[in-house]
């Protein structure tokens, strides 16, 4: 029997591994995750663990091992990526977010395989153009993103849509502008963790947290807005996308409701059965002239492309994290 095979870089990663344990619910499947799992402590292995995977691959063997078996792959799954807003150098995130993601794009488009990407809603800078996830070369190559990695996601989606104008693209091609995700499989991520899953532990013991003051007269403390979305719905999509090769292009993915942070951090108390103690910091000078106000998903183009499926709300989604993960004493999904 021919194996029937989806590879996903960065498969033992936040997103990834809710990836993989979405799609292993088909026995059918064969998982094949590459990634580095780093030091055995961080228990990033662990979010895989629960799940049957057909093979692992370090990520300088993907080439050859993808070569070896391209007849078998029906899907690529593209989530390897250096995620840190805050990494400093730039030659390490352009090569691993654009340069690598090139030549994988190049590989499918090649061989004719089907390839799922992680962009970011980082490409959309400040959002004075909106968050309209328009493929048009004109649009994509407009926004202005606020740090390296927003502009190393912004270039690859340009190059996707370029390459797939000049009909050299994979014959199925997507990516997803991921917002802000929360949920099961984050604990290795260490600073760059969702904000719900950085105060849980202070949440968790009834001590106060701390969310950043804003800078902003249109904004109250901790009324910033984000569109939080949970990594359950993110799963689900792909796997839609499996099922759907006919889908193409670049789409937004969020929850479509932008919330604001202390909503999402009351929420985290209620769910803990706990009263809410919020205070406010300053936030860093650093960070204030790059700081985005406001994010909220515009989702008619998924829609458009026959997504049926529903997206968990800020209160169900906490919920869940909380008494299905967070609060347990095995928080892996």
């Amino acid at each position: 029997m021919t194996r029937r095979i989806i590879f996903v870089t960065g498969g033992a990663g936040f997103i990834g591994s809710n990836i993989v344990a979405k799609l292993a619910e088909d026995p059918s499947l064969d998982l094949v995750v590459c990634d580095r799992l780093h030091e055995a402590e961080l228990g990033k292995w662990r979010n895989i663990a629960k799940h049957p995977i057909g093979d692992f691959v370090p990520p300088e063997e993907m080439f050859d091992w993808l070569e070896k078996r391209w007849r078998e792959i029906e899907l690529v799954v593209h989530m390897g990526a250096i995620s840190s807003t805050t990494e400093p150098d730039a030659d390490k995130i352009i090569q691993t977010n654009f340069c690598l993601s090139r030549d994988l794009f190049r590989w499918c488009a090649d061989r004719q395989r089907r390839l799922v990407y992680a962009s970011s809603a980082a490409t959309y800078g400040d959002g004075a153009l909106g968050f309209d996830d328009d493929n048009s070369l004109e649009h994509l190559t407009a926004l202005r993103p606020l740090n390296t990695y927003g502009w190393s996601k912004a270039l690859f989606d340009i190059f996707a849509a370029r390459q797939a104008a000049r009909d050299y693209a994979p014959p199925q091609w997507v990516g997803l502008k991921f917002f802000n995700v929360y949920g099961p499989n984050e604990h290795h991520k260490a600073s760059m963790k969702s904000v719900a899953a950085q105060i849980w532990p202070k949440v968790r013991t009834g001590h106060a947290v701390q969310l950043f003051k804003s800078h902003n007269a249109d904004y109250a403390d901790g009324g910033q807005l984000r569109d939080f979305v949970y990594v359950r719905d993110v799963a689900e999509v792909v796997q839609w996308l499996h099922q759907n090769e006919g889908v193409n292009g670049i789409f937004n993915l969020g929850s479509g409701q932008a919330r604001s942070f202390r909503e999402m951090a009351e929420t985290l108390f209620q769910s803990a059965g706990r009263d809410p103690l919020i205070d406010y910091m300053d936030m860093p000078p650093a960070l204030r002239e790059k700081y985005q106000y406001f994010t909220q998903a515009k989702m008619d183009r998924l829609r458009e492309a026959g997504y049926p499926g529903q997206f968990t709300t800020l209160e169900d989604g906490i919920d869940d994290y909380v008494k299905g993960y967070l609060a347990t004493s095995d928080p892996y999904r």
